[in-house]
């Protein structure tokens, strides 16, 4: 298992709701969650297909700002 660490600009849990559909959608239903306390407002998915770059679309297309991390 990978887990992916992005940067968001995702900042309440509204947002987190609007998203969460898609989220699991894509990485599957508890694998990802958002750590909006963060300065950062960091999004962390668990998974071993996952691409980066389908993250950062989705939170793209839904007007946010998305960031992998190191």
């Amino acid at each position: 298992m990978e887990i992916l660490v992005f940067k968001t600009s995702v900042q309440s849990f509204d947002s987190v709701d609007q998203l969460a559909p898609e989220l699991d959608a894509l990485a599957g239903k508890g694998t990802w969650n958002f750590a909006l306390d963060d300065c950062d407002k960091i999004l962390r998915i668990v998974s071993d297909s996952l691409l980066p770059d389908q993250a950062i679309g989705l939170l793209t297309d839904q007007g946010f700002t998305c960031n992998e991390l190191d």
